[in-house]
């Protein structure tokens, strides 16, 4: 078997005998950079013996032992399911509990979430506080299943009145943000948000096409974007729901 050596410093010594260099990252930080996470992250999961051996790994598909964030048994997965999957056994049991499934759809706010707002979100935020009331004391939605192992979602706005999600999501610097993986994450975020109720408009912006049966897809965000949101909101909980919200904007003289 050839060793090699990656970009990101993971793999074989790039000075090694007999070594194969590669200019690019290996799988394992790919995917990390793909799903927005991080090796720390990870390193702080696993179960301590191995921490040395995931420090240098480069496989997704390697199997380690990960400490439940909630103190439940330790479990078997690979850095790939870890990365993209629902938690322990426990976990997903719980989830799904009678006293759980009384508060699935609860929208709440979670003090001290740190969720990285770009400017143009701020922006669509304002756009969308002009056309209707928006509420600012929500931050989450608890939903029926886990997800990154946590059981709620952090949409970027919430409208819980008409228990709905709007996202924007463009491609970012580097032109894969929403894609691959994480477009996959994110229908999953999207059907686990539908199955407690709530409908999820995504504002497709820089190339993307389409995600899910409520998309705006657009060059990027503008005023019309933002009244094709509003659009579909009336056209999802109807005329009587959007109107209770609405907000009278003055007419230029």
């Amino acid at each position: 078997m050839v060793a090699v050596s990656f970009r990101c410093g993971h793999g074989a010594e790039a000075s090694a005998p007999g070594s194969v260099a590669l200019s690019r990252a290996c799988p394992l930080c790919m995917l990390v950079h793909e799903t927005q996470r991080s090796r720390s992250e990870l390193l702080a999961r696993v179960a301590p013996p191995q921490r040395a051996a995931l420090a240098r790994e480069t496989r997704v598909g390697a199997v380690y032992e990960w400490r439940c964030r909630r103190g439940h048994d330790r479990y078997p997965a690979t850095v790939a399911e870890v990365l993209t999957g629902p938690s322990c056994a426990k976990c997903r049991a719980n989830a799904v509990a009678p006293a759980a499934l009384r508060e699935a759809g609860l929208a709440f706010m979670k003090p001290g979430l740190k969720v990285g707002t770009s400017r143009v979100e701020q922006r669509l935020r304002l756009l969308l506080g002009e056309r209707i009331r928006l509420h600012h004391r929500v931050n989450a939605v608890r939903i029926a299943r886990m997800f990154y192992g946590k059981q709620e979602v952090w949409p970027d706005i919430l409208v819980p009145q008409l228990r709905i999600a709007v996202e924007y999501d463009d491609p970012g610097r580097s032109g894969r943000a929403h894609r691959g993986l994480k477009e996959g994450s994110d229908v999953e975020k999207d059907d686990a948000l539908r199955e407690v109720g709530w409908e999820v408009i995504r504002i497709r912006a820089g190339g993307l096409d389409e995600l899910g049966p409520h998309s705006v897809v657009c060059a990027r965000l503008t005023v019309a974007a933002v009244d094709e949101v509003v659009a579909l909101m009336r056209r999802i909980r109807g005329d009587a729901a959007l109107d209770a919200l609405a907000i009278e904007r003055q007419q230029a003289v």
